[in-house]
């Protein structure tokens, strides 16, 4: 059974300061990505033709996975398949095992995430270290990411410092971030020096030449392949795009709309081993064939995991991405969890306000507000929906239906405002457990139309 997001968002709202801080950030972030995409002429055009990049990729999984596989090999690459995030775990835990590495860096990766890699390798006795100045924090205080492009978006520097005394032995109160960052880099370099393999994720995979594509601000990623002979990347099925011009596309978009910047400060095309060095690529189904299997919802494989339907959603930027029950928070985050396993995840449904803001601003146009309006409707046949709401529908439809009814509410509706208190605000009410009711108006928009029209017919009787 799922978990309701506004019971779970309480926590985060009873520290109001970090709340209102949270809901402020992320809206400037919003605010830098509307200020660059207004400086790009063709923007709109941009996410028409990312959508339907999107959808043709999606269409051609096969064709184009096969000409990816075929150009990956060419190159020098080897190239492994996973059904499911289990087996996805085997082959990267075979792959170290069999070369004997005990260190292990990782860039930050939600595919990672998605199949829980960190905490198998670990305790398989392989050292697994995040190296996004994010990821890594979180990992120090063994939290998982509340962003998929911020993860530590809602840490606050003060904590990050008291972190880093703890466990980097950094000055006692020092809070400056340039302070901070330059440990991280001191701690991180050691880690780097002493990997035996790397990982990257993959925003994008290009299908003509057979490389993948990894965006990142920090050169992490960059780092760590370069320290390291033995390089995995693993991407799911739906990062495929046909060819470069097509990724051109997707740059374009991607860091606009994520933290609103031109493009990424790195941006990196992997392609062939090292000298003497291994590449290795893992595709990753994990579900996503039977997204695409479902015609309402397989719009949400078009996402780039940009995060700027999480920095726009009123929601989300109010009650943080602990409050929501999949790893993936916000509007895609909803939808992805429910397409993955809707009976676990549809408390987070209640997360909306069908304000259709994600959709807006979403580059490659996936309907994220709609599609979490079409599986509302289907809460009543997965057996989740509220009883409470049911019978409060059911009476609303019967009060709607009915005009005698409805007029005698409308008539009766003022007598609440005189009501006591306790008669109101009770346990039947839950709008008012955190506000109060609007004063109902002592005459019905009704009555006014209509006296107001009787009015002006004898205003023209007296002209005529």
């Amino acid at each position: 059974m799922s978990t309701a997001h506004s019971k779970a968002a309480e926590k985060f709202l009873k520290n109001s300061q970090q709340a209102e801080w949270h809901n402020e950030t992320l809206w400037m972030v919003r605010a830098k990505r509307d200020k660059l995409s207004k400086q790009v002429p063709e923007w709109e055009e941009l996410r028409n033709n990312a959508e339907a990049l999107k959808l043709y990729s999606s269409s051609h999984w096969v064709e184009l996975l096969t000409e990816f596989e075929k150009n990956a090999i060419a190159n020098g690459a080897v190239v492994h398949w996973a059904k499911d995030a289990q087996e996805y775990r085997e082959i990267v835990y075979q792959l170290l095992s069999e070369r004997n590495v005990k260190n292990f860096v990782k860039s930050k990766s939600m595919l990672s995430e998605e199949c829980e890699l960190d905490d198998y390798l670990i305790e398989r006795g392989i050292d697994t270290v995040e190296t996004d100045l994010g990821e890594c924090i979180l990992q120090l205080m063994k939290l998982p990411p509340s962003h998929i492009v911020l993860p530590a978006i809602h840490i606050k520097r003060e904590q990050v410092g008291e972190l880093f005394e703890e466990k980097l032995n950094t000055e006692k109160g020092n809070f400056d971030p340039t302070y901070l960052t330059h440990q991280a880099r001191k701690y991180l370099r050691q880690i780097f020096l002493n990997a035996d393999a790397s990982m990257t994720g993959g925003n994008f995979a290009v299908a003509s030449t057979g490389e993948v594509v990894v965006c990142t601000n920090e050169g992490n990623a960059d780092m760590g392949t370069a320290a390291t002979d033995f390089h995995i990347a693993a991407f799911g099925l739906d990062k495929i795009v046909p060819d470069r011009e097509s990724l051109g596309v997707f740059t374009r978009l991607l860091a606009r709309s994520a933290t609103g910047q031109p493009i990424t400060s790195y941006t990196a095309h992997y392609s062939k081993p090292k000298k003497n060095g291994e590449f290795h690529i893992i595709i990753v189904d994990n579900g996503r064939s039977e997204i695409l299997g479902n015609e309402e919802h397989r719009k949400v494989l078009n996402c780039i995991r940009c995060g700027a339907c999480m920095n726009t959603c009123p929601v989300y930027r109010r009650s943080g991405g602990y409050s929501y029950s999949y790893f993936i928070p916000g509007p895609i985050g909803i939808n992805l969890g429910m397409a993955h396993a809707p009976n676990k995840h549809a408390g987070n449904l209640s997360a909306c306000s069908l304000c259709l803001s994600c959709s807006m601003v979403c580059p490659a146009k996936v309907d994220l507000g709609e599609q979490i309006y079409k599986w509302r409707q289907k809460l009543d046949e997965l057996g989740e929906s509220n009883t409470t709401k049911k019978i409060l529908s059911k009476g609303m439809k019967l009060v709607m239906d009915n005009p005698a009814l409805f007029n005698a509410a409308l008539w009766a509706a003022p007598m609440v405002n005189k009501m006591p208190r306790f008669m109101v605000y009770n346990k039947l009410n839950a709008w008012g457990e955190g506000r109060d009711l609007p004063q109902f108006a002592s005459e019905s928009f009704n009555s006014m139309w209509k006296r107001n029209k009787v009015q002006l017919n004898d205003n023209k009787k007296d002209n005529e």
